[in-house]
């Protein structure tokens, strides 16, 4: 599954990703790009994102159960599951 494909269905509500961490653990991590779920963002929060780095490798997501953003690495990826509809 590609980067797209992947953000395809967080866009569509929340799903459980699977990937390796770096420490080497598996990790579940329930999660979504959905736009009305995501966080609302300051303007300062907004100009400090302008001038961060884009690392294409790794992919941004909303943690639901964190309530804060988690990223993983894309080939650490393993499998993604559709939580709602």
């Amino acid at each position: 599954m590609n980067k797209e494909e992947i953000v395809a269905l967080l866009q569509e509500g929340i799903c459980e990703i699977t990937f390796t961490k770096i420490n080497g653990e598996t990790r579940q991590m329930p999660c979504t790009l959905k736009s009305n779920l995501l966080p609302t963002v300051s303007v300062k929060e907004l100009r400090e994102e302008k001038t961060r780095k884009i690392n294409e490798d790794n992919l941004s997501v909303w943690c639901t159960d964190k309530n804060a953003w988690r990223s993983f690495k894309l080939e650490n990826f393993i499998s993604i599951r559709k939580l709602d509809d």
